[in-house]
Formats: C-alpha cells, sequence, structure tokens
C-alpha cells in the first residue's frame, strides 16, 4: 500500500490557491487576480508557473519546517540555561536577561529566554501557574466573626421548588450557628435569619460575607445616601460591622460548608425553614474545632 502525504497549507496559502485555480482555468484576468492576491504581475506569473509545474503543493512555502535563520545557536541555549540553573535558578525572564546581560555579557531578548525556560521546566507560564491564596488566621474567640452567604440550589430535590440556604458559620470554630431556607438570598431574608441569630447567640463583633447587593452598595453611580444599604445601616446601629470579601477562598469556611451542606444531604421534605432534627450535631462533631486550634 502506498504512504500517502499530507502537506498542510494556511489560510492565505489556500485563498491563493482558489485565484490561481480561477486564473489558469481563465475565469479571471491576470490584473484581477493582481488585485485579489495584492501582488505584481511578475509575482502572480511566478506563483502561476509553481501552481502548473508542482500543482497546490507549490504553493506552500519552502521555508516551513526548516530552522530559522534568527534561531539561536544550541551551544548558546545550553550555556544560558546552565547559568541559570546554577545562579538565577529563582529568577524570572525578565531579571534572568537583565543579570546575563549585565555579569555574563549575554545580550539575550526576554521572550527567547522565557521561552528557553519554560522548555526546561525552569519558568512556568501563566496559564499553568495556581493561584495560592494565603491562609487568614482563624479569630480566637466564639462569635467574633460569622461568616454569611446564600447557597441557591434544589434542596428539597424534586419534592419542591429551587430555594437557599442562608448559612451563618462561627469563623472561630467552624461552627454552624444558624441555618435558614428562604425563597432567595433578599434584604429581608437576612433581616429575619440575623435577627434569629442574635436571639440565639448574641451580637458578634462582625459579619463576613460576600460583595452581594445586600451587603454593600455596587452602584457606582449612586449619588444619594450614606452609602450603605439597608441591612448595613441597620447592623450599624446595633454597632456590628460588615466585612466583604474579594474573593470566594477568603470565606472558605461557609463555602466549604456549603459544599458540604450539599452533597450531604441537608433534606428536610417536610419544612422549609430549619433543617432536619440532629442535623447540626452530626455535622459540628465531624467538622468543628476548638476556638484557638
Amino acid at each position: 500500500m502506498l504512504g500517502v502525504t499530507v502537506r498542510l497549507m494556511s489560510d492565505g496559502e489556500l485563498a491563493r490557491l482558489e485565484v490561481l485555480r480561477d486564473l489558469d482555468q481563465k475565469r479571471l484576468t491576470t490584473e484581477t487576480a493582481s488585485q485579489l492576491l495584492r501582488l505584481k504581475r511578475r509575482q502572480v506569473f511566478r506563483l502561476l508557473k509553481a501552481y502548473r509545474i508542482e500543482g497546490p503543493t507549490g504553493l506552500i512555502s519552502k521555508r516551513r519546517g526548516r530552522r530559522s535563520n534568527r534561531r539561536k545557536p544550541e551551544a548558546l541555549r545550553r550555556t544560558v540555561l546552565t547559568i541559570i540553573r546554577q545562579w538565577y535558578w529563582d529568577f524570572g525572564p525578565t531579571l534572568a536577561a537583565e543579570k546575563l546581560r549585565e555579569d555574563h555579557g549575554i545580550a539575550l531578548g526576554r521572550e527567547t529566554l522565557r521561552q528557553w525556560m519554560i522548555e526546561s521546566g525552569l519558568w512556568r507560564d501563566r496559564k499553568q501557574r495556581k493561584r495560592i491564596h494565603q491562609p487568614r488566621p482563624r479569630r480566637d474567640c466564639v462569635g467574633e466573626l460569622v461568616q454569611v452567604d446564600g447557597s441557591e440550589h434544589w434542596w428539597f430535590e424534586d419534592r419542591g421548588p429551587q430555594c437557599t440556604l442562608l448559612v451563618f458559620v462561627d469563623d472561630a470554630t467552624g461552627r454552624l450557628m444558624h441555618l435558614q431556607f428562604v425563597e432567595s438570598e433578599s434584604t429581608f431574608a437576612y433581616f429575619h435569619a440575623a435577627r434569629a441569630y442574635l436571639e440565639a447567640w448574641g451580637k458578634p463583633v462582625a459579619f463576613y460575607s460576600d460583595k452581594h447587593g445586600v451587603f454593600r452598595v455596587n452602584h457606582p453611580g449612586a449619588l444619594g445616601g450614606d452609602g450603605m444599604t439597608q441591612f448595613g445601616r441597620a447592623l450599624h446601629a446595633l454597632n456590628i460591622d460588615i466585612i466583604c470579601a474579594n474573593s470566594s477562598p477568603a470565606k472558605g469556611r461557609v463555602e466549604r460548608a456549603n459544599k458540604t451542606l450539599q452533597s450531604g444531604g441537608c433534606r428536610n421534605p417536610g419544612g422549609r425553614q430549619r433543617p432536619p432534627p440532629g442535623f447540626h450535631r452530626r455535622l459540628q462533631r465531624a467538622f468543628c474545632q476548638g476556638a484557638g486550634e
């Protein structure tokens, strides 16, 4: 069986092929082909000659697959990577290129050095890096900081509509302080849940939340008012602060609690206000820790 050779063509080369095929079959004039290809008449005749002799393969660039004339010598590449491994292994490409030029007399482009370092495993591309968030230490006392969040989910599976579970988690211990099902994550829902929490546990120093519109004004064009939401003014009157996290990992305790509740079967087919009896105790035994640990 004869082997099949596959030759790749760029979009520009395919466009040239269509024009030259029409020109060869006299469906186009030389002047029209020159305008379509944006080439001089002599260049069009040169391409047409290559097409008639070699076919579509004659339109493929002869430089494809060959080494670039500007490619650096392999010996220089090995020397540079050896120096970086020995002296600048923790440097980025920009700083490493400066040090090579200043201390070793090797002038090298930053992008060339970056590609060499990525290929040799000395540097990771931005897409390959994982963003690491520094863990925030827990507060020292129970009730000092309470993380709050709403988790929209099919909590009752097909036995009821989709709703939201408001979750209050103590920052010091990870304890679930209050859970309440509501129709949506609204201001009045948080009013009712916050009142139930305050009646059961008293006032915290602060609530730690996301940047939902319940907790802060998200319209930069707002001209009137004092810059606080209704919920924020109510907490301000009670001398309770609101801290809005800049990212989800910053309030990781309540985010992890939401995932645990969604996967752990917080199911209550008989009602919509509270989780099943004994659910809190099972979860506290599994995940909570003492304050200050």
